[in-house]
């Protein structure tokens, strides 16, 4: 009768382990599937201690992101106010290229940018300028 308790005890781990293994072979599998977008080249001074560079009021910025993200989900902003943007595309990026609106001159502002990819995951990307006073 032990014996049998002890059997039953050791199937129900070894149910569990394999149970665990399984799951964690699926979650390290979707984080493959989804990749992430990819921001690049964005063509404004970014603004450091190292590089106190500033872009001129009301300047034309672009940069580039994945062809695989999902443009309807794009959200560009500047302090919180979305920014408006163009979109080309082509099949290796898409080039979003905006303008810094004109009441920020002479201000430290945040560029953020978040878009969503095909297949569901997301990336963030931020850019501090700061605008020269006209």
């Amino acid at each position: 009768m032990k014996i049998t308790i002890i059997l039953r005890l050791l199937a129900a781990c070894l149910l569990v382990i394999a149970h665990g293994t399984a799951n964690a072979y699926e979650e390290e599998k979707e984080k493959e599937t989804c990749k992430k977008p990819r921001f690049s080249d964005f063509t404004l001074p970014i603004y450091s201690a190292e590089n106190p560079a500033e872009a001129a009021a009301e300047s034309e910025f672009s940069f580039k992101i994945s062809p695989y993200s999902n443009l309807e989900t794009l959200n560009l902003s500047a302090k919180k106010n979305q920014l408006a943007f163009k979109v080309e595309s082509n099949s290796s990026f898409h080039k979003i290229t905006a303008k810094l609106p004109a009441e920020f001159n002479g201000q430290f502002v945040r560029i953020n940018a978040r878009v969503t990819a095909i297949l569901g995951c997301y990336d963030a990307a931020g850019w501090l300028v700061k605008v020269a006073k006209p």
